[in-house]
């Protein structure tokens, strides 16, 4: 579990195909000195876990999964990365609650200044649009940012000057892809839903027939 409170900025100085996977070299000599092998490092908001240290640099393997369904793999030699040590039980938790499994990649459409802040905003699949409410939180490239205004096929949120300073999202060009990875609590909550109103499709009949005639029950009063 992560916070979305990106602690650090390392560099990518080697990437390298593996079977189906990748092994990337994160450039990071004063993050997390205490980290060891198979701790779980968010990288652009993707768990990763360190399988090696060398040079001032962790090294971690991005399965197959995690490249399809990230940006991680157009990460080139030179990019900056957003890093996150996982959390601990004793830690404040000033964010939101980030799992590190990224849902979908959504893009930088514009952004523009709004007193002290900027507003970003980011398309974003209309699948993934059933998980974003006003005021609700988000985690893009594992910043967490508070949903601020929402339409159709995207969001926009206000970012203040410390977290652009503090994060890579000040430097991305407009049409810049992004991991999204939308609140945890969202998705549990739509499941449970789908479940008791006998939606879901993945169910079996018998059971998507007991959960719709239990609520109906419900609401008969019996």
């Amino acid at each position: 579990m992560f916070t979305g409170l990106i602690e650090s900025e390392g560099i990518i100085t080697r990437t390298e195909r593996v079977a189906d996977g990748m092994r990337v070299e994160v450039y990071a000599p004063e993050f997390g000195r205490d980290m060891a092998i198979g701790d779980s490092i968010a990288v652009d908001g993707s768990c990763l876990t360190v399988v090696q240290f060398i040079r001032g640099a962790f090294i971690a393997d991005v399965s197959s999964e995690t490249l399809s369904r990230t940006t991680l793999g157009g990460l080139r030699q030179g990019a900056k990365v957003n890093l996150e040590r996982a959390l601990r039980l004793s830690d404040r938790l000033g964010g939101h609650i980030v799992t590190g499994h990224i849902d979908d990649v959504g893009t930088l459409v514009m952004r523009h200044p709004a007193g002290n802040s900027t507003i970003y905003q980011f398309a974003v699949s209309r699948a993934l649009m059933e998980y974003i409410v006003p005021k609700g939180s988000v985690a893009v490239d594992g910043i967490s940012l508070t949903i601020a205004q929402t339409r159709g096929d995207g969001f926009a949120a206000a970012v203040v000057p410390h977290t652009e300073s503090a994060t890579t999202l000040g430097e991305k060009p407009t049409g810049a892809k992004v991991n999204i990875e939308v609140d945890m609590m969202a998705k549990y909550v739509k499941r449970f839903v789908e479940l008791y109103a006998g939606i879901d499709d993945d169910a079996s009949p018998p059971i998507r027939r007991g959960l719709g005639d239990m609520l109906r029950e419900m609401a008969d009063g019996r």
